[in-house]
């Protein structure tokens, strides 16, 4: 019923007025039918209706290291692609350990060089005091050399030939020392990537946790990310009606902003194990039953249509068919915008 005042403001319009205010009257009627007779008690045979709201997958980006926030790129609300650089985490301190890394490598590679060097001076002296005994062996076989002279030019051999095994293992730990350094470097680059935090998927930001110029401890969130390409709708339904549902099957969701509208749905999924609902459902009574939580998946196609239209948050009525040959009635055909 309207109230007396308004009621007495339009009678003392002209009467030229009321055909501009009929359509919209009638319009406000029709809706108000509609959902008056949506959230009614009737409903045909094998179509179940509860209370929902429209959810979609939050990702939330979380910074790997602590450090102060350099620059926060983007803002609630703002629109993100995959792979977008979203925000920068300062990093003087692991800048200096990548160039004390880099350092040690140039330091490990002079001495590999160093020891390639020492090493062909090592296999020189081998290789004269391997001929000087190859050439007292036939002087002192001809008696022209002392057998003490001979011994002492064996023993130069092998004083060379474990001069140049020391130099080879030299070489060694200096390669060794090259690709622990390399890898030093590596790990420090790969920090250095994740100091920039980048969008996992593509969405919109739904909330800014820190702000540029703020400390953030190792995984602490910084910005939370809606995937709008995975946006449903979660109902609570009872066990004897959730154990007739079929996953893939049909499914309407009426919200309450624009009850004009019939949305399309699937079933995407429901609970193994049954659970009290949630404050979020709004009736007393359901809150009070061990329900089944199912999940009315919308169509990616649709959702990229009507991207900027797309909420989370938004409350509505689900509407699901205990079987696939049960037909919809007439109030529950498809209807967009």
């Amino acid at each position: 019923m309207l109230p007396r005042r308004l009621v007495a403001v339009l009678l003392a319009l002209p009467v030229l007025a009321w055909p501009a205010l009929a359509p919209q009257v009638q319009a406000q009627s029709r809706i108000k039918a509609l959902i008056e007779r949506l959230r009614g008690d009737s409903m045909p045979a094998g179509v179940i209706k509860s209370n929902g709201r429209i959810e979609a997958t939050q990702i939330d980006v979380a910074s790997k290291y602590a450090g102060r926030l350099a620059e926060v790129k983007v803002k609630e609300g703002d629109e993100v692609t995959a792979g977008q650089v979203i925000a920068r985490v300062a990093s003087p301190e692991y800048e200096a350990q990548l160039r004390a890394a880099q350092a040690q490598v140039l330091r490990a590679r002079q001495s590999q060089a160093e020891a390639e060097a020492l090493i062909a001076q090592r296999r020189s002296d081998q290789i004269f005091a391997r001929t000087e005994v190859e050439r007292g062996k036939e002087l002192v076989a001809k008696g022209y050399l002392s057998k003490q002279v001979y011994d002492q030019r064996v023993a130069r051999a092998d004083a060379a030939d474990a001069a140049l095994r020391a130099a080879e293992a030299q070489r060694e730990q200096a390669q060794f020392a090259i690709r622990a350094s390399e890898a030093d470097a590596e790990q420090i680059k790969a920090i250095l990537v994740d100091l920039s935090l980048v969008a996992p998927r593509s969405g919109r930001v739904q909330y800014q946790l820190a702000r540029t110029g703020e400390v953030v401890a190792a995984g602490a969130r910084v910005i939370t990310i809606l995937d709008l390409s995975d946006v449903y709708m979660t109902i609570y339904l009872p066990a004897a009606e959730a154990g007739k549902l079929a996953l893939g099957d049909e499914a309407r969701i009426i919200l309450d902003p624009v009850p004009q509208f019939v949305i399309p749905a699937t079933i995407g999924f429901v609970a193994a194990d049954a659970q009290f609902t949630p404050k979020a459902v709004e009736t007393a009574e359901e809150r009070e039953k061990l329900v089944f939580r199912v999940k009315l998946q919308l169509d990616q196609q649709l959702l990229a249509k009507y991207h900027r239209q797309v909420k989370t948050g938004v409350r509505g009525l689900g509407f699901v068919r205990t079987g696939a040959d049960i037909a919809w009635p007439d109030s529950l055909g498809v209807k967009l915008p």
